[in-house]
């Protein structure tokens, strides 16, 4: 089995003060909207009446997947390795976000099916060159699995050893929505055909075939281990449909939260990511802060079962961290006037009462 986490929710001694200097603010209650929900929950995991996000960081995991060779993308997998080079060239979406923004960008290779060069922003913890075709086996072995979710954990105490005090995740590799889709039949319930979307563009009966592969993928994998999906445990799922960059974000994720410190999670891969994550340890999910809702059909329903209230609704469909880092002048916005704005008695205002 994988490392154990031990992830406690935060203490709730500072809440009634965090409420009162959010609820005192020269404002009528409530009207900040979720900015007031973000900054009572940084306050909480940071344990402050002013939380700070002013040292955050971007880590990008990518892998390939052996699900690919069944026909489940429009692009060839050779694109991972060349996105890949785009991020460290600076001219991914995501690059020129975080440049915008002075946000440091990390790219971890941990299944990429090339040989990459080494780069001052490149991590390498390459598990495999890209998972097995979970729709014939196993998509990899209890070893590897270990080996991703420690890459993560890693990559996240690295991040905060450092200083870091807000974690912001992508993800890079073709065919990971099909994973991820397969991921979430296994861990939600729900259909193949209601988890499987577009893409990177598939048309509808490109996304009929993907959930059909989800589907003997799935049939497949219980013939395999004897046990419904149902009876699953986190390490049955992760070893017969997971990829390396899910399980090592989920593994960032965990240990993020077992360090008390808040990430930012992005589209639908990331939220897949952290479903994971909660099955493992079901406290992480109260050090997430949801940056968007996708244009992925099933992240709308994977965020309603997370229980999630996203920042932004863009129509975005691009992953790679991208809506994340859009979200996070937002939260630096929630620490801002937790921190700055006047209250009714420092300003000399007269309040509803």
């Amino acid at each position: 089995m994988f490392k154990q986490f031990n992830i406690v929710s935060p203490s709730a001694d500072i809440s009634a003060e965090l409420q009162q200097k959010i609820d005192t603010k020269t404002k009528p209650l409530g009207a900040l909207g979720e900015l007031e929900n973000i900054a009572f929950q940084l306050g909480k995991i940071q344990q402050s009446l002013t939380p700070d996000v002013s040292k955050p960081k971007m880590i990008i995991f990518a892998a390939d997947h052996g699900v690919v060779a069944q026909g489940i993308s429009l692009f060839p997998q050779e694109v991972t390795p060349q996105m890949v080079m785009n991020f460290l060239m600076g001219g991914a979406a995501v690059s020129v976000f975080c440049e915008q923004h002075n946000v440091p960008l990390r790219i971890v290779d941990v299944g990429v099916n090339a040989e990459l060069e080494a780069h001052p922003l490149l991590g390498d913890r390459k598990v495999a060159f890209a998972s097995k075709d979970f729709s014939q086996q196993a998509a990899m072995t209890a070893e590897q699995l270990e080996q991703a979710i420690l890459a993560g954990v890693d990559e996240a105490n690295m991040a905060i050893d450092d200083g870091v005090n807000l974690l912001m995740f992508g993800e890079m590799g073709i065919g990971n929505t099909c994973v991820s889709s397969c991921m979430m039949t296994a861990l939600v319930g729900v259909s193949a055909a209601d988890s499987a979307g577009r893409g990177t563009g598939l048309d509808m009966a490109g996304v009929s075939h993907k959930a059909q592969i989800i589907e003997l993928s799935l049939k497949r994998a219980e013939r395999e281990t004897g046990q419904i999906i149902s009876e699953w445990s986190a390490q049955t799922l992760a070893q017969q449909v997971g990829g390396f960059e899910i399980l090592a974000m989920a593994g960032a994720m965990l240990q993020s939260a077992q360090r008390q410190t808040a990430f930012v999670v992005d589209g639908f891969i990331c939220s897949v990511a952290l479903l994971f994550a909660q099955k493992v340890a079901p406290a992480v999910r109260e050090y997430a802060i949801f940056a968007h809702q996708s244009n992925e059909k099933a992240h709308k329903t994977l965020l309603e079962h997370l229980h999630a209230e996203p920042i932004l609704s863009l129509d975005l469909r691009l992953g790679e961290g991208s809506g994340a880092i859009l979200a996070y002048p937002l939260i630096q916005s929630a620490c801002v006037f937790l921190k700055k704005m006047a209250s009714f008695e420092s300003a000399g205002v007269s309040d509803s009462k």
